[in-house]
């Protein structure tokens, strides 16, 4: 009997032998179609080849896709656990050609796999075909199918449309009879809804184009898109009717019963199997980057794991159970899916975190819910106000309301419960507006109201299709934009990062059908993304899909100077203390900025340190983790929180770099771990090396350093070795002598100017340029005076000179003026004993005037100061004896 895996692997080789390329799934967030909310089909990510839109290097292509069908119309929510082929999440194997082969060779590939490699009975088989096709009629009699067991079908199950318009053909499809002692009927007939005769494969003939006019024309390239769903063929192969009764179900369900301790097929069984299908759509979904919200894929997911968690509880499990059972779900299906071991880490944590939170709700509201169902009549429907409680206070969906209600028979009012939330949007509306943001604000709220909010898909990919589901121009909403036209456009997912957390928006390039629009910035508000750009061609619409492609090169360096900022952080509070804190950040594309408090200048040294040790972390490359957990249990493992972020109930979390001594993380050895939302590279080599290029004061007790990293650091670095190797050669010294040999020119500069100051002091004594011989002194009311007009001799030389002339006078005042430039200095002495008679202080006061300054200062016995005009010198030597003559 093959297992599940076995099947997959025997499907996968069929094709593969057949010169079909084996392609991997697809994740389970679309990329390349806005209007799922999930991939549900093996043809969604190459639908974009049947159109003709993209060209890959094969023809011919075979897969074993994901698939989740819980949201919008696919929605198999509510039948999953109670039938026998109901999933959540399903795997569809399928074969596929992109105007390659066509009905002769697609019905005879099929048709051998199935009863040659698979060794299913012929004569268990029908086929059925649109009731039109007589080519794939006449080719099921040739391979040996009788006439008897095809069936023409006049409806729309067996013609396959992409959409009103678009690309669309007959199918065929091939049933299983699993006898007639189960009820029912062959396809087309009244019977048709039993469970006797069940589908398994799928084949559809891409052959026409479907026009708005109704009309319909060939394809130039016909197409062929297979679909089988693996658990019910699996089940057919190991002799079940019921999908949960296979290898991997039978693993799942069995540890469910470990965990819970109740009897897997007893009379709980529905529970198990909840359990065991929930937990496969759970743990691929935040593989795939889906984590729990309340809008969005994140509450479908949650919608779906609160089910699973409830029907835990309703097993008798006290603690929580579901996290418990990844490892089982990783043994059965990691091999083909290692995206699950991987992750496994951040699904454990998910689960474990949701479970916990909903199980300290759940028991107030199921009491709630039964204190309301004790006082209705039986039968009557629970009140809409009451499942809003339910729902508003205590995070009860409400279809997990109507699933808990079902057991009893019961319904509840949805007429009210829709009421109820209206009330409550429009009170949230009110509190928005009054809520100080700008005035034009509200046209977010708005947006997010009737729209929802914008799905991120940006920390795993930087290509992926959206929908538009607004424009505005001018704080106005707008049904259309133009080339020219500045706009602003809200999508219904997007990988462009919206700015927060200190990291900049994305840019690139939104692409319809009918336009272009270059986005220069991105932005977020009420929860909707604001993608910020011009209309370069054609123009664009509200509602049509877009191809949205991010800038690579700049996001790869905005990531690099991210993830640089962690571990930058962490070196400072290796370097400096524990006291170091984030106090504001700039992550951009060309370089990053780090505010943290710290009181005084780092030393050349600790600057050092910090970058050596930022470089050895990244050389260490070692990949970059992220987690969702809540914010205490983020800080028990010694996350630092960024400073001005806000942060809910459940918060990302970053770790980077293995240091054995840090006893921070999960397993204690993780160097850097941060609360963050923005994005970051996959490895830390990735960062490329790092540049620390300045440290400065930002405000009173905060320091801010400036670094670069990857390519940027890398041309810093190589203009400076650049510019030493030209000093080098310019100094006629090598690299590693410069040191050195600017230290000696240093001391040689520093002696050289000693000896010029004492030659431009002994010629100011000896009389200065032109001047035969030095100043003569003259008496002035008693008082020996000696004044100079200096040229070449600095300010800073004057109170040197004075000494020497206060020396050479022995008693008396001396005044000496320098003229640099035109500009003035001057300098007033007198010896200590005519003190008492004269001030140095008031000769300046007296001079600085007369040469465009004003006042000076100093001792009685020592004064300076300073002028615009050294012209009037005389002049300032008049005052000064006019001082003296009292």
């Amino acid at each position: 009997m093959p297992t599940l895996n076995e099947i997959r692997s025997t499907f996968l080789n069929y094709f593969d032998q057949n010169d079909h390329q084996v392609v991997e799934s697809s994740p389970l967030v679309p990329r390349n179609d806005p209007t799922l909310m999930f991939v549900n089909s093996g043809m969604v990510q190459f639908k974009n080849l049947f159109t003709g839109v993209e060209k890959r290097d094969y023809t011919r292509a075979t897969t074993s896709q994901k698939c989740v069908r819980a949201g919008g119309k696919h929605n198999d929510l509510d039948n999953v656990g109670y039938t026998a082929r109901h999933h959540t999440f399903f795997e569809m194997l399928g074969n596929f050609s992109f105007g390659d082969y066509f009905k002769h060779e697609a019905i005879p590939f099929a048709w051998n796999l199935i009863t040659k490699d698979f060794g299913i009975d012929k004569s268990r088989l029908l086929a059925t075909v649109y009731h039109t096709d007589d080519e794939a009629f006449e080719i099921w009699r040739k391979v040996g199918v009788p006439e008897d067991r095809i069936i023409r079908i006049d409806t729309s199950d067996n013609f396959w449309q992409m959409g009103p318009t678009g690309p669309c053909g007959p199918c065929t499809e091939i049933f299983y009879d699993h006898g007639d002692h189960i009820w029912g009927g062959p396809p087309g007939s009244a019977e048709e809804d039993g469970d006797r005769f069940i589908e398994i494969w799928n084949i559809v003939f891409m052959q026409n184009e479907q026009f708005e006019d109704g009309s319909m024309k060939a394809l130039d390239m016909q197409s062929i898109d297979t679909g089988m769903g693996l658990e019910r063929i699996g089940a057919l192969l190991q002799g079940s009717h019921d999908n949960y009764d296979t290898d991997l179900f039978k693993a799942l369900i069995e540890a469910s019963a470990n965990a819970t301790s109740v009897d897997p097929y007893g009379d709980q069984n529905v529970h198990h199997r909840v359990i065991a299908d929930h937990l496969r759509s759970t743990s691929f979904l935040i593989a795939d980057g889906v984590m729990p919200s309340n809008d969005g894929r994140g509450y479908v997911l949650r919608r779906i794991m609160r089910r699973a968690m409830r029907h835990a509880h309703l097993l008798g499990a006290k603690d929580p159970v579901m996290h418990r059972l990844v490892p089982a779900l990783v043994a059965q299906m990691g091999a083909a899916f290692p995206e699950l071991g991987r992750a496994q880490a951040m699904i454990e944590e998910t689960l474990l975190l949701e479970e916990t939170r909903f199980k300290q709700t759940l028991d107030r509201g199921l009491r709630l819910l039964d204190d309301e169902l004790g006082g209705l009549p039986e039968g009557t429907a629970l009140p809409g106000q009451t499942a809003f409680k339910l729902y508003d206070t205590y995070g009860f969906p409400l279809d997990l309301t109507q699933d808990a209600l079902r057991e009893q028979g019961r319904e509840v009012d949805t007429d009210g419960f829709d009421t109820a939330m209206a009330e409550q949007k429009a009170k949230a509306r009110a509190a928005w507006s009054g809520s100080g943001e700008a005035a034009d604000a509200t046209i977010w709220f708005d947006i997010a109201e009737q729209n929802g909010t914008t799905d991120f898909l940006g920390y795993d990919t930087e290509v992926a299709e959206g929908q538009i589901l607004a424009l505005v121009q001018d704080g106005a909403a707008t049904e259309q934009a133009g080339k020219g036209d500045k706009v602003q456009v809200v999508l219904n997912q997007t990988p462009f990062y919206a700015e927060s957390g200190g990291q900049v928006g994305d840019t690139g390039e939104l692409k319809t059908e009918s336009g272009l629009v270059r986005v220069t910035d991105t932005k977020k508000s009420a929860g909707v993304f604001i993608h910020i750009g011009e209309v370069t061609e054609g123009e664009i619409s509200k509602g049509q899909a877009a191809q949205l492609e991010v800038e690579h090169a700049r996001r790869s360096s905005i990531r690099a100077n991210h993830s640089a900022t962690h571990l930058l952080h962490e070196a400072l509070r290796g370097a400096l203390g524990e006291h170091v804190a984030q106090r504001g950040s700039l992550n951009a594309a060309d370089r990053l900025r780090f505010d943290f408090s710290h009181a005084k200048a780092m030393s050349a040294a600790e600057l050092s340190q910090v970058e050596t040790e930022v470089n050895a972390y990244i050389r260490q490359n070692t990949p970059v983790e992220t987690r969702i957990m809540t914010p205490d249990d983020a800080r028990d493992l010694g996350a630092q929180a960024l400073f001005g972020e806000k942060y809910g109930d459940e918060v990302r979390v970053v770790s980077m770099g293995a240091d054995a001594s840090s006893g921070k993380g999960m397993d204690g050895q993780t160097y850097s771990i941060e609360l963050c939302g923005g994005t970051h590279v996959r490895q830390t080599g990735d960062i490329g090396v790092f540049a620390l290029i300045g440290e400065s004061a930002s405000s009173s007790g905060v320091r801010r350093i400036e670094a670069l990293t990857g390519e940027a650091a890398f041309a810093h670095l190589s203009a400076q070795a650049r510019r030493v190797s030209d000093i080098a050669a310019d100094l006629k010294a090598k690299p590693e002598d410069l040191a050195d040999r600017i230290k000696a020119l240093s001391d040689e500069r520093k002696a050289l100017s000693n000896e010029v100051a004492q030659l431009r002091r002994e010629l100011a004594m000896a009389g200065g340029s032109g001047q035969a011989a030095g100043p003569e002194a003259r008496e002035i009311n008693g008082v020996k005076f000696l004044s100079q007009v200096l040229s070449g001799v600095s300010g800073k030389d004057l109170p040197a000179l004075i000494d020497e002339h206060k020396n050479r006078l022995g008693s008396g005042a001396v005044l000496l003026i320098a003229d640099a430039d035109g500009k003035a200095a001057v300098a007033a002495g007198v010896t200590k004993d005519m003190t008492d008679k004269v001030s140095a202080v008031d000769l300046v006061r007296a001079v600085t005037p007369e040469l465009g300054g004003k006042g000076g200062g100093g001792r009685p016995d020592m004064a300076q100061g300073g002028g615009r005009d050294a012209n009037n010198a005389e002049a300032a030597i008049k005052a000064a004896e006019a001082v003296l003559e009292g």
